[in-house]
């Protein structure tokens, strides 16, 4: 990693939910480039735990507190961004989601449809409109959808749902806020984290996972923070509206 380049040097990006799995390594990876970086998550314990491990890799972090579904708390966390930073912001990577149920979708409640619409997809709405002030001309927006948003598994169909509506909400973001700021997705495959735990630590279902995968095998939370990278970097300077797979060829689409 130490021989990576600097493509996000004098660059602020705030990354949500980034003090574990995907996001975390995500952050990593921008301030590795350079990036001033911000990352929240719901509970001050696993912000400063996470400010402690990426400044003991020499990367400049400031943690907030920020629960995606939280107005208040969503203010905070620009507000405290372009006060710290000079009013400025260059890159958003919306990473925060939640998979509460596992039930099929005619029988889940109507309170973990809420919880799921709520935070998969609207609050990346909502923080985009507080965000959206500071955005610097070459600003990129990064969503992060799923592979579930291709095709749902039974266990995550109405999560999937949610990751589907991503990648339309990708194109239209990026339609509206064009030219000044490019808006793409990255859509993971399974990767081995908190978060999918349930599924990659079953040895059965781990097991008919890497079988669907060209590589056969998950992915690593690494190999999602370079695919981001380079979505939020000016490598992609021509690339807006779209979203890049990283499933290892699980398929997605023709």
């Amino acid at each position: 990693m130490e021989k990576i380049g600097k493509r996000f040097h004098q660059k602020v990006a705030i990354v949500t939910a980034s003090t574990q799995g995907i996001g975390f390594s995500i952050a990593r990876r921008l301030g590795l480039e350079g990036a001033s970086v911000v990352i929240s998550s719901r509970k001050q314990k696993n912000v400063d735990e996470a400010v402690e491990k990426l400044r003991a890799s020499r990367i400049e972090v400031l943690g907030v507190v920020c629960h995606v579904s939280n107005s208040q708390q969503r203010k905070n966390l620009i507000e405290k961004t372009v006060q710290v930073k000079i009013w400025k912001i260059d890159v958003i990577v919306s990473n925060a989601a939640v998979n509460p149920s596992a039930d099929a979708i005619l029988e889940t409640k109507e309170s973990v449809l809420d919880k799921l619409w709520e935070i998969n997809v609207k609050a990346s709405i909502l923080l985009l409109q507080d965000a959206a002030p500071h955005l610097q001309k070459g600003s990129s927006v990064v969503l992060i959808s799923s592979i579930a948003g291709y095709q749902p598994e039974a266990a995550l169909a109405m999560y999937g749902v949610t990751k589907t509506a991503l990648l339309g909400l990708t194109k239209a973001l990026a339609s509206q806020m064009a030219p000044d700021t490019r808006v793409n997705c990255v859509a993971p495959g399974f990767v081995p984290t908190h978060f999918a735990e349930f599924l990659t630590k079953n040895e059965v279902i781990r097991k008919g996972i890497e079988e669907k995968s060209l590589l056969n095998r998950l992915g690593t939370t690494e190999e999602i923070a370079a695919a981001t990278a380079f979505m939020a970097s000016d490598d992609a300077s021509y690339v807006t509206g779209e979203t890049l797979v990283v499933a290892g060829g699980v398929p997605s689409r023709l």
